[in-house]
């Protein structure tokens, strides 16, 4: 036979790993961190339009150079 006592310390047992779990679930992050990201994602990207359009820019000159001569 199963005692009413063990049934109900189990039972709240459960729940409360389930409020402890939900309390870890829970993350916080440093909006200062995310905002140095957000800004070296537009150095990278800045930096790489200029290296791709003067590797552009060269290839075009060249062909023209090529062409004219």
């Amino acid at each position: 036979m199963k005692k009413k006592d063990q049934d109900s310390s189990l039972f709240n047992t459960d729940i409360t790993r389930n409020k402890d779990f939900e309390v870890d679930k829970i993350k916080t992050t440093d909006v200062n961190i995310l905002l140095n990201r957000v800004r070296l994602d537009q150095k990278r990207t800045l930096k790489k339009r200029i290296v791709f359009s003067i590797i552009l820019a060269g290839l075009v000159s060249s062909l023209a150079i090529y062409f004219i001569i």
